[in-house]
Parts: structure tokens; sequence; C-alpha cells
């Protein structure tokens, strides 16, 4: 059986809440890089844009879960700037060292609040936003602890969710592989980049985890830089 033909379970070394110190910084920053020159950003904003049209406010809350470093909510928040709408974004993930970091690279952002949490905790429940976005955080988890986000992101949610994640492939995977083999300095990026694309989603992933959560009103388009972008409405 060939290693694509199924999403993979293999953890991540990002995956250990306690990862902190100078290996996980060199891993944000390389991270940012490699996000940056592949330009899979826009698949994110260009989701935001659709709910924005669809449902017109003078005011927004997004929430970016799993917002890491921030560099997504960087993205966004720079993006936000040209919009006719104010916008304000809650940075959520379970791991302290990195909020820490989150606080470090975003300090000069007033419309940002950052913050440690479950994403299953009640209090992450009863905290409701306009639109929740997760930007390479899904593939993190198995399917059905994505049954049970996608429908948690649901009841956080008024408008809708905005996923950008992976598209399973071999030529993602060897692409990326080789590329850090040789470019990275950070083992934790050498070993991650490759296994994130093995946990990633064909269509068909996609389309059985929705129904398997009870979603019938969703997008579901591939875009550059292998994306997956899933627009589900709440």
């Amino acid at each position: 059986m060939s290693k694509f033909s199924q999403r993979s379970e293999e953890k991540e070394l990002m995956d250990d809440l306690e990862c902190s110190g100078e290996e996980l910084v060199q891993t944000l920053k390389e991270l940012k890089t490699i996000n940056r020159w592949l330009g899979g950003n826009h698949v994110t904003t260009s989701g935001i844009a659709k709910f924005f049209d669809s449902n017109p406010k003078d005011k927004y809350l997004i929430a970016d879960i799993g917002c890491g470093g921030g560099d997504m909510i960087r993205v966004m928040h720079d993006w936000a700037i040209n919009q006719p709408s104010q916008v304000n974004f809650i940075g959520i993930d379970a791991n302290p060292n990195i909020i820490k970091e989150a606080k470090s690279r975003l300090f000069d952002l007033k419309n940002v609040t950052l913050t440690v949490q479950n994403v299953f905790s009640d209090e992450f429940l009863n905290q409701k936003v306009d639109i929740t976005t997760c930007t390479l955080f899904t593939h993190h988890f198995t399917d059905p602890e994505l049954v049970d986000l996608i429908n948690a992101l649901k009841v956080k949610s008024k408008i809708g969710l905005v996923i950008n994640d992976l598209h399973r492939h071999p030529f993602a995977y060897y692409s990326i592989k080789y590329l850090t083999a040789v470019f990275s300095k950070s083992p934790m990026v050498q070993n991650d980049a490759a296994v994130s694309v093995l946990r990633a989603f064909s269509r068909n992933d996609w389309e059985r985890i929705l129904r398997q959560a009870g979603i019938n009103d969703f997008e579901l388009t591939w875009h550059w830089a292998f994306r997956w972008q899933v627009l589900i409405k709440s």
C-alpha cells in the first residue's frame, strides 16, 4: 500500500506541548519563511473575504486556532487594513511557549489578543467569534478528533470556519522533504515538514470527514502550494 493512500497518524515533534527554547524559535522562523515562499497564505484570506462578502458587518472578531508564532495573524491583520470593516483577532494555541513567542512577535498589534486554550474546553466554546480560521492546523488531528473539532468550531463561530491545510500528494511530500534537508537548520522542521504532508488530506478524506461531522453546507477547493480551502457555514 502506498504511503499516500491514507492519512498517517505519525506524530510530529511539534505536537509536544512542552517543546520550547531555541529549537522552537528556529522552527517557527523557518515555517514563516516556508509559508511565504510557497504562497499558501492567500487561501485563508480569500476564504475570510468570501464570508465578509456574504455577511457584511461593521466589525468582525476572528479567532485563529492553532495560531503558532502568529504569522498568519500578521498576514490577516495586514490584509484587513484594506477592508472597510474593523477586524479584531484572537490567537489561540495550546502550547504556552508558542503563545509567549507569538506575543513577542505581535507586540505592535493592538487589535490582537493571544491566549492559551484547549479547543475542547468550556472556556473555548463559550467565547463566541464571527469566524474561526485554521491554517495548517487540522492535519494534527485524527479523523475522529477532527469530527469533534469541526463541530466545536461550528458552535464557536457565528458565521463560519475557514480551513487552510495541505494536500497529501507525492510531489508535495518529496519537494518539502528535499528542500528542508538542504536548507533547514531545524531538526524539527526537517522531520515535521514531510510528516505533515503524510498526515494531510485528499479530497475524499475531507468529504468523508465532513460527512461524519454532519456537515452538508461546505465549499471545498484546491489551491496552489498543494492546499485545500474548506469553508463551512455555521
